[in-house]
């Protein structure tokens, strides 16, 4: 049985921060909410916890694992930005997205597309996230925590106790935000390109519609928006 602990997920407590970060140092896999769906994470070094991730979710080579950052600076060390990327991203964060960057050398393999390079880049509007990756002091892997396969597996079915407790056997710490679930999973935004391109539509589209016409840009044709 995994451990489980109820957190304030608007004003966390620093000791159940240090908790989180102590779990992560040893190499363990969580349960974490975030702004959008619960995630399951990791530290970024930890290959055998990213090893764990890709046998839940039952994850392909080319699916990508994102580096959950805690500002855009941070971001900075781990994908490639250019000027009108960092100005877009500065627009939208913290918040719901994930976008796709051309991965700088820091970025270990197992967390990039194995022939594009890229990485997927997160910097949530959620303290329990933003606090734990600082007091790690370095990102945390990050992937939407489902359960190929079982019926209830997924954050949308509404039953926040029964959703938790699949965990229970697979991860070694299970975070109770005790709020209803979200049905929703973060926008995913493709920036390799010279116009970016959502690859998945989900929240926060109408800000990212306002911060990409403020920009100048406009969005790849072969996805309507």
């Amino acid at each position: 049985m995994s451990e489980r602990i109820k957190i304030n997920p608007d004003n966390p407590k620093r000791k159940q921060i240090f908790d989180l970060v102590d779990i992560l140092l040893d190499e363990g896999v969580l349960l974490l909410p975030t702004d959008s769906q619960y995630a399951l994470v990791c530290d970024y070094q930890n290959k055998s916890g990213m090893d764990r991730i890709r046998k839940i979710r039952q994850m392909g080579k080319k699916d990508h694992l994102s580096v959950m950052c805690h500002s855009l600076e941070h971001a900075s060390t781990f994908a490639n930005l250019s000027d009108d990327n960092f100005k877009l991203i500065k627009r939208l964060i913290p918040g719901p997205y994930t976008f796709i960057l051309p991965a700088t050398r820091e970025v270990p393999r197992l967390l990039t597309h194995p022939k594009k390079r890229t990485v997927g880049i997160r910097i949530p509007d959620y303290p329990i996230c933003l606090e734990t990756i600082q007091e790690l002091g370095r990102p945390i892997m990050a992937i939407t925590a489902k359960l190929p396969n079982v019926e209830n597996g997924q954050p949308d079915s509404g039953d926040r106790e029964l959703y938790l407790s699949r965990f229970d056997q697979i991860v070694d710490l299970v975070v109770d935000h005790q709020q209803e679930l979200s049905g929703q999973e973060t926008t995913i935004v493709d920036l390799t390109g010279p116009s970016p391109e959502v690859i998945r539509e989900g929240l926060g589209m109408e800000t990212l519609r306002e911060a990409v016409a403020l920009q100048g840009l406009t969005f790849k044709e072969s996805h309507p928006v």
